[in-house]
């Protein structure tokens, strides 16, 4: 569509929305009851009571540490870095600091072992942004996939739609008082999104940020370096400079007069650089008594330190309410994103992408000339990637004071589009191209009608009742091809028609080496429920009864049933109602149970399989021996029948208390919540064809504390200077209480999950240091010590034989350590001095052990070199000191054992730490514009520094940088400092 037309519909759409609002204001006035000034400052709220969780009380439960003044003032590009810190049970994993990409959260603990980034998705929050629940994306992807670093497609985080600007209030729902009502979406907790609501008064206000993220201070290293590095092995383990006859050292590292490896180490020149960022977001809002809107606009752009990353974020946002009657409200709300990402050109996330390794054994050089002419040649193809995001909701709401009837449409849609060509200097003179198409929506359907009477001074009764029909949708299309004829031809392997005469263009493609794939999943839920809360003086009683109906669930089990129960005891007015101290004291508890809804359609057809016939290397296209054979690989599993719905169980007491007028608040809350009767794969069946079995029965139990301390300190009406500070943290653990069939332990990969054990722990042999001749090697009844069978020998790892049987295996592992924190926190303070203020904020993690595998890959040289995998692959990153050498010791790189391997606890760190976020300081000039009659409401000028510095005894980079395995690859891009400046206006 040209431009022009862009314009003209734009121009159309705001006179018609004009016109609207301006009859609407000419009709008959409007007394303030019957009018929006007090409607619309609920208009994205269902009802009063639909999405508060602690009702009939005299405060609101505050969960988010900082206001929202303080939370716009840091440069997040998505939710996840907003909330990071600022509520006490919400976990929040930032992996990378690449802009755009992924991040998990978690509330009140994992709800299930975290074995493959398929859990990941299943565990993540209800987002709601008013009322309306997100929906996103799909782990089905990962099917054709043979590693998980990525998804195909954008891989983009879709919660980088949310601009804080657009956002009132934030609240964490973690118990069932607050959780239930959401229905099986929310068993993993809700997040709940309040926007800005409108007035009937004209408002303009802007905020405005510009600066810039700086590039590391890395110590680079060349080959000189790593020569070094290696020859203190030669010289302990050999005499002639090679270990055996097939012992070949590296060529890129034999000769010291190629400059390309031996000369400068300057690839950072190219690698990293400083980031420019800025953010504007401007909205406009007014109407009358009887409609108003509100429209925004923004944009933000945040460029990456390394590798040319970087995400554009264009978004729109529009409210419209309108009451024409006085017991009649229309509400309607639209939120549209682009999301731009340029991704990083890791060889890694490449390979995977491509599924094709190719020789391995020269890393490239860290001479930047060299460097740059690599990097280069990603000019001559092409990696979009981009999303498109809308969400929107309309509801009427029929008031007749104490009967309200409210019916809405709600709609969540997001496509993503990831076109690749990579030319063939990248792939050993081949050329890859890629096409993807992936969309995901959710359509709902939802009634519910309350009834609110206030029986007399002492009672009060609130009833509800409602359905939701809901519909999700995921689907994708993907498609690649290898050994393109040149690099100029770059189809859109999607689009191409394969009736046609010219499919593919065979001179472009082989078309037997084109490769197509497309799935679909879908699942539709149906709900009903009532709930009934009553009110008697300090006292409170809340019941919610609800039943689901998921397409998931297998014909037998289609329904579940759930319950929750809600009781409060105002303490302050039962008790202390005289005593002026005192200005809250609430006691709350609740009890209740959520479905869990199954992840893929698949579990509600009972046994499936899939009949591939390809060659080797692809994870839907097996073989043997490099040749395509017919074979019947059940490769999803054995799904039996009469799988029941999983389900979660919770208790919640907690204590809300204020003292001294809410000078000092405080909320804490005690849990106990069980995930039962969990799905989890099992290996089995192999006789048939089956990889696993599908089995129910896993329950994992995680119980722990919020809590959430504020104070005004100082208070600035008495004094000059004012301090309010909060402290949040959640101490949470977990522990396997079942597992399918009764077992008691399951090995899955290099996890073992033991009954009675947490399930985020690592399972790792025990160091003892190491045998320095052969003699110091154990003997018992003359047979040496044994690991997996090959006879120990001096210079290999002194590994813990636990079960004092002389063989070293896996029953000497042990369980140890927390993939996951057991506590994390923040800690905010806001100073103010006249018109100045200052915020400091601080975010901890204390209790995680984390794996060092970028360490144990580096001294694990031998085993990397000439092969072809993907832990052989050397980034320019290889060139970069990380790490301290000097905490390991020197075994035998040769030795068969594999002394440095991973797992074990040589490598196995302590990764708490304490890090300085933000530091923000700004000046208010509204009181100087309000003396010399500005038009300016309001003006706030401010800067912030972040990512300060990070307090942590781990010896790696940066104890944040780790995936859900716990292993530091050492692939998460640097968190980066930052520093901004901005303003926010009022008109």
């Amino acid at each position: 569509m040209p431009k022009t037309m862009h314009v003209r519909w734009y121009y159309k759409v705001a006179i018609f929305c004009y016109s609207i609002l301006f009859t609407l204001s000419e009709g008959s006035a409007m007394t303030i009851q019957d009018s929006l000034a007090v409607d619309s400052v609920k208009a994205s709220i269902d009802t009063v009571h639909r999405e508060t969780s602690a009702e009939f009380t005299d405060r609101a439960v505050k969960t988010v540490g900082s206001t929202m003044k303080e939370l716009t003032v840091y440069p997040a590009v998505s939710l996840q870095q907003s909330l990071k810190g600022q509520a006490p049970g919400l976990y929040i994993q930032e992996t990378s600091g690449e802009p755009g990409s992924l991040q998990q959260m978690y509330v009140r603990g994992v709800p299930m072992p975290i074995l493959s980034a398929k859990e990941i998705y299943q565990s993540q929050p209800l987002i709601v942004l008013d009322g309306i629940p997100l929906i996103g994306e799909h782990s089905f992807a990962y099917d054709i996939k043979q590693y998980d670093f990525n998804r195909i497609g954008p891989a983009t985080n879709l919660l980088t739609n949310i601009d804080m600007n657009n956002i009132a209030s934030v609240q964490v729902l973690k118990d069932m008082a607050g959780m239930a009502l959401y229905g099986p979406m929310a068993a993993n907790g809700v997040i709940l999104l309040t926007t800005k609501q409108v007035g009937s008064k004209r408002k303009i206000s802007a905020n405005a940020y510009f600066g810039f993220a700086q590039r590391p201070n890395v110590t680079t290293i060349n080959g000189e370096y790593e020569n070094a590095f290696r020859q203190q092995f030669y010289d302990l383990y050999t005499t002639t400079g090679k270990y055996s006859a097939d012992d070949v050292y590296p060529l890129y590292l034999s000769d010291s007069l190629n400059m390309d490896y031996y000369g400068p180490s300057n690839w950072t020149d190219t690698y990293y650089q400083n980031g420019l960022q800025h953010a504007i977001t401007a909205d406009i809002s007014g109407g009358s008594d009887r409609a108003n809107f509100r429209f925004s606009l923004g944009n933000l752009r945040n460029e990456g330190i390394a590798d040319g990353t970087g995400l554009d974020r264009y978004s729109a946002m529009f409210h419209l309410n309108m009451k024409p009657l006085k017991w009649l409200l229309f509400s309607a709300m639209i939120n549209g994103n682009r999301l731009d990402r340029q991704r990083n050109h890791n060889m890694r996330d490449r390979f995977a992408e491509i599924g094709y390794m190719p020789d391995l054994q020269a890393p490239l050089a860290p001479n930047n000339d060299v460097y740059s002419q690599y990097t280069s040649q990603y000019d001559k193809g092409f990696d979009n990637n981009y999303t498109n995001i809308i969400q929107g909701n309309a509801k009427l709401v029929f008031d007749f004071n104490k009967f309200k009837y409210t019916t809405r449409l709600v709609v969540d849609y997001n496509e993503g589009y990831r076109d690749i060509f990579y030319p063939r200097p990248l792939l050993e003179g081949n050329s890859y191209a890629s096409n993807y198409y992936g969309s995901n929506q959710r359509l709902i359907y939802d009634n519910f009608a309350s009834f609110d009477w206030q029986i007399d001074d002492h009672q009060q009764l609130f009833l509800q009742a409602g359905n939701v029909l809901q519909w999700d949708t995921y689907k994708y299309n993907y498609a690649y091809a290898y050994k393109g004829v040149n690099d100029f031809i770059k189809l859109n392997l999607l689009n191409s028609d394969p009736n046609s005469d010219d499919y593919l263009l065979p001179t472009a493609f082989p078309r037997q080496l084109v490769y197509k794939f497309l799935d679909r999943t879908k699942q539709n839920l149906v709900s009903f429920y009532g709930k009934a809360s009553y009110k008697y003086d300090a006292y409170t009683l809340s019941l919610l009864l609800r039943t689901d109906g998921s397409s998931n669930a297998q014909p037998t089990n289609r329904w579940l049933f759930t319950p929750a129960l809600s009781l409060g005891w105002n303490i302050k007015e039962a008790l202390l109602e005289n005593d002026l101290r005192w200005s809250t004291f609430n006691m709350r508890l609740n009890a209740g149970r959520l479905g869990r809804l199954n992840a893929f359609d698949n579990f509600s057809q009972g046994p499936s399989y899939t009949a591939d016939v390809t060659f080797t290397g692809n994870v839907t296209t097996p073989g043997y021996n490099a040749f395509a054979v017919l074979t019947r690989p059940y490769n999803f599993g054995w799904v039996g029948y009469g799988i029941p719905w999983a389900y979660t169980d919770q208790l919640n007491l907690g204590l809300d208390i204020g003292l001294f007028k809410d000078r000092i608040t405080a909320s804490i809350d005690g849990y106990i919540k069980e995930d039962k009767n969990q799905l989890l794969g099992i290996p089995a069946y192999a006789e048939y064809g089956y990889n696993l079995s599908y089995e129910p029965g896993m329950t994992v139990r995680n119980t722990g504390v919020d809590v959430l301390l504020s104070g005004e300190i100082l208070t600035k009406a008495k004094q000059k200077l004012g301090w309010s500070s909060s402290l949040n943290f959640n101490f949470n653990q977990n522990k396997l209480k079942a597992l399918p069939r009764g077992l008691d332990k399951l090995i899955i990969g290099n996890r073992l999950l033991q009954v009675g054990a947490p399930v985020d722990q690592y399972w790792l042999f025990i160091n003892d240091g190491i045998y320095a001749a052969n003699q110091d090697v154990p003997q018992v009844d003359g047979i040496t010590r044994t690991y997996n069978g090959i006879t120990l020998q001096g210079g290999d790892p002194n590994w813990r034989d636990l079960n004092g049987d002389n063989r070293i295996n896996d029953e000497d592992k042990s369980l140890m350590g927390n993939i996951f924190p057991k506590v994390v926190g923040g800690f905010n303070n806001q100073f103010s001095y006249g018109n100045w203020s200052l915020g400091v904020n601080f975010y901890f993690n204390l209790g995680r052990k984390v794996v060092n595998e970028e360490m144990a890959n580096r001294f694990n040289f031998i085993n990397r070199e000439g092969v072809v995998g993907v832990t052989s692959i050397k980034e320019i990153t290889f060139w970069e000191k990380r790490g301290d050498y000097s905490k390991y010791p020197l075994y035998n790189p040769w030795s068969t054992v594999i002394p440095y391997h991973s797992n074990q606890d040589l490598f196995l760190e302590n990764a708490s730490f304490l890090k300085l976020r933000t530091v923000s300081i700004g000046y208010d000039l509204s009181d100087w514009l309000k003396r010399r009659s500005s038009k300016i409401d309001h003006l706030y000028i401010y800067g912030t520094v972040n990512n300060i510095f990070t307090i942590t005894p781990y010896s790696g980079r940066d104890p944040e940088l780790i995936n859900y395995t716990g292993y530091d690859s050492g692939y998460g891009m640097a968190i980066p400092l930052t520093y901004t400046i901005g303003l926010k206006v009022d008109l």
